[in-house]
């Protein structure tokens, strides 16, 4: 099982990114997605999930109305799409799969993606 992650890079604050987490391995439909982010000296935070289906997904107070999660099981890949991005929004940014979804996002993930740097300068 392999989670290729991409679409990080250097952004001024205001601006956009999407990233991409495409899944190999695995059946994308099965699992429950999250994105997560680790910014330089604090601890991983989640900032948004998915379930299985697409119909349920839940975002950090910090990216509500700028962050948007979405996933395309035919190809088999997750998306951040990042907006009026912040220079708190900079981090290292993950993404991870989950086959076990209850009524929020997942407490454990069962795989995990390598990581892609967003910085956002202001």
């Amino acid at each position: 099982v392999q989670l290729q992650a991409s679409g990080g890079g250097l952004v001024q604050a205001g601006g956009s990114l999407r990233l991409a987490c495409a899944a190999s391995g695995l059946t994308l439909s099965y699992y429950a997605i999250g994105w997560f982010r680790q910014a330089p000296g604090k601890e991983r935070e989640g900032v948004s999930c998915m379930s299985q289906s697409g119909g349920t997904t839940h975002y950090a107070d910090s990216v509500k109305g700028r962050f948007t999660i979405s996933r395309d099981n035919v190809k088999n890949t997750v998306y951040l799409q990042m907006n009026s991005l912040k220079p708190e929004d900079t981090g290292v940014y993950f993404c991870a799969v989950e086959s076990r979804w209850g009524s929020s996002c997942p407490i454990e993930y069962e795989y995990w993606g390598q990581g892609t740097q967003v910085t956002v300068s202001s």
